[in-house]
Formats: C-alpha cells, structure tokens, sequence
C-alpha cells in the first residue's frame, strides 16, 4: 500500500476490532513511524503511553461512557437521535490504547520555529499521531482516536505528570474489515466537504448562503 492509498483508505475505527491484542514487533513498527514524525526546532515533544492492562482498559471505558452520556442529553432530540447508534469507543476490544502525550518544556526554553506560533508543539504532536495512523493502515492494524474523557482523568489514570499535556487516546489493533464510508457520514452526523471548498486562489474566499465564492476583505 503506498502513502496515498493508506490515506484514503485509513478510518477511525470504533466496531470493527478483532479482539485479538497487536503484537509487540507491530506495535513498535508503529510507534517508530510515530517517532520519526517531524517537530517544530526538532524537539520531538511526544510521548507514549501503551496501555493494555485490562482493568485500566475497563475504568477507562466506563469513564468515556459517562462523558458519551453527557454529551448525547446536551443535544436536540433530532441530533441526539443521529447521535445514539454512533459507538464513540473501541478501547476495550482494540486491547491496546496508546496515549500520547505533548511536553511543552522539551527542547529547552528557546524553540526554534516556536517563537512566535506556540501552537506547533501541538501540531508536531498531531503529525506523530497521524504518521502511526498511516503506518497502522498500510499494516493492517486499525486506529480509534477517543475525545470523550477529562485530561485530569487520564493522567491520574496511567501517570501523566504534570506540566504535560494528554492529546490523544488511541485504541490500536487488528481489524476485521476498514468501513469504506466513514461511520459519520454513514450515520448521518456530517458529510465531508468537497475540496472545492476549502481550496483559495491568492486570498480567502467565504461562501454565502447560496453557495457562491465572496472575496474575504475589501475587493
């Protein structure tokens, strides 16, 4: 599979875990691509937490669980209704979760390229993310980012100390199929948008309500 395939092919996966637990040389494979990710003034600010122990796999579920709860009462009935048959988690049958995490003092006080953008320590975090995404694609392995937790859970959870930051859970292993559509535009939460869109020529161009191209700013 080459790098474009693995794009359009790779899912967040929730249902289609297999159950069984990724082996140690996979998962290293995955976590070396994650490593070798670029970063702002080279500081690779990343870490990786691999959890598979089954209790914390389960107390982690169960606090996600609660969190999905809160969000689907916050909804419109007609929202929540689209809501309800999307499963927001794989943590316990993927039986690995991998947390990653961001140190922004790494690298010392003075980052090359973070001078002015502090964001990109953060984004350097997210193209590691997205490189184990991509390697775990191309190898067959499925990827299920969670956002439904508290930062301060997870970080008593598996020791996260303080001063760093949690950016992702990811559940990670084997699969039985990769969903051709993804599960939100299946379950009717969103469509994607075309690329036609979100491509500007010289300056940014906004769309009115009935679809034509304005110029952003002064013509």
């Amino acid at each position: 599979m080459d790098v474009f395939d693995a794009i359009m092919a790779r899912r967040d996966v929730r249902n289609e875990f297999s159950g069984e637990v990724i082996d140690d040389a996979t998962l290293m494979r995955l976590l070396r691509a994650a490593h070798s990710a670029p970063s702002v003034g080279n500081t690779q600010p990343w870490d990786f937490i691999v959890v598979q122990d089954r209790g914390t796999l389960s107390e982690f579920a169960e606090h996600v669980a609660t969190c999905r709860t809160d969000f689907a009462e916050s909804l419109p009935d007609d929202r929540r209704d689209t809501f309800n048959p999307i499963v927001v988690q794989g943590i316990e049958s993927s039986g690995t979760g991998v947390v990653v995490t961001y140190d922004p003092s790494r690298g010392g006080p003075h980052i090359l390229g973070r001078h002015t953008v502090d964001e990109t320590g953060h984004l350097s975090v997210a193209l590691a993310i997205q490189n184990l995404w991509l390697a775990a694609t191309a190898e067959g392995i499925g990827v299920g980012w969670v956002s439904f937790y508290h930062q301060d859970v997870v970080r008593e959870l598996v020791g996260v100390p303080d001063g760093l930051d949690v950016v992702a859970w990811l559940c990670v292993g084997p699969v039985t199929e990769l969903q051709r559509v993804p599960d939100l535009e299946r379950f009717g939460w969103r469509d994607r948008r075309p690329l036609s869109d979100a491509v500007h020529r010289e300056r940014f161009a906004s769309l009115d309500v009935v679809g034509h191209a304005n110029q952003a700013g002064p013509n």
